[in-house]
């Protein structure tokens, strides 16, 4: 049943008269009357009594109209919580990346969207760039921020770039590598390292690397997050690697033998048209301020 009806109906229930109710929504009183005679066929009973002074609700009719207001309010809702949806009222995003991306990309983004639109609710998961993928692929997550390539196999995802990052050596303080601005792999054949745990992008990238050049790195720790890698650092346990986006102002040192790059880069569901929360979302992190 259309909702029309159900709304012309409740205005000549309302005003107890065909001229009346036909004049209020703008129509002729011949096609309010024929819109109501279709109604009662439908609905298989009289709805409206003919009296002297216009019209009155049978005992179907006012049976009927209860069960339209809901309906109708029903329907008002409907469209209501859409417009707000479209206006960013209401809204989810989940979104997923790495220790880098979720310790230092995405808090000051999510707390600038937060800001201009409180009413939508953010989940955020910290998760390796596979496990990332997976989860946007299974439908668990809007939005990821992983390291390329995708996993094989991720043909129901799209990927677009978002920043070109770099990982850094990070050495002790009074460390003879301190004041230096970059380093080579041979320097790290005999050094104590503090890595992120295996399997993880960020430590295939350091692993290829370094036996690229013929170095075995003595790895003596793996560690999931950059401030516990900073801190171990600190302690002089031992050196480290760590990105761009944890450091201040390039500190750290580049690699001499081909700087360690990686490209993070923005997937979603190619099947799945995102939510006007999670666009302007997206909006916001290729936006931000290079850094």
């Amino acid at each position: 049943m259309e909702l029309t009806p159900l709304r012309y109906f409740r205005v000549i229930a309302r005003t107890g008269h065909l001229t009346r109710a036909a004049r209020t929504l703008g129509v002729s009183q011949s096609t309010l009357s024929a819109m109501l005679k279709k109604l009662e066929a439908e609905v298989g009973a009289p709805l409206l009594h003919r009296t002297a002074h216009g019209v009155e609700l049978t005992e179907a009719g006012t049976l009927f109209m209860e069960h339209a207001e809901s309906a109708l309010r029903s329907a008002d809702n409907a469209v209501s919580s859409v417009r707000q949806l479209l206006g960013l009222e209401i809204g989810s995003i989940r979104v997923g990346g790495g220790a880098t991306v979720t310790t230092y990309i995405l808090p000051r983004i999510v707390s600038a969207f937060r800001k201009a639109h409180p009413g939508v609710r953010f989940s955020v998961r910290e998760l390796g760039s596979a496990a990332v993928a997976n989860a946007v692929a299974l439908g668990e997550l809007d939005l990821g921020i992983v390291t390329l390539p995708l996993p094989p196999g991720s043909t129901d995802l799209i990927a677009s770039r978002l920043a070109t990052d770099e990982l850094r050596l990070i050495v002790p303080p009074g460390h003879p590598m301190a004041r230096q601005k970059s380093f080579r792999w041979a320097h790290l054949s005999a050094e104590p390292v503090i890595a992120f745990e295996a399997g993880s992008a960020v430590r295939e990238i350091i692993d290829h690397a370094s036996a690229d050049a013929g170095v075995t790195l003595d790895v003596v720790m793996e560690l999931r997050s950059i401030e516990s890698i900073k801190q171990m650092v600190s302690a002089s346990i031992g050196v480290g690697f760590v990105s761009r986006f944890a450091l201040p102002d390039q500190t750290g040192l580049g690699c001499r033998d081909g700087r360690l790059t990686r490209e993070l880069a923005i997937i979603r569901r190619s099947d799945r048209v995102p939510s006007p929360a999670v666009v302007t979302f997206e909006g916001m992190l290729r936006a931000r301020e290079p850094g």
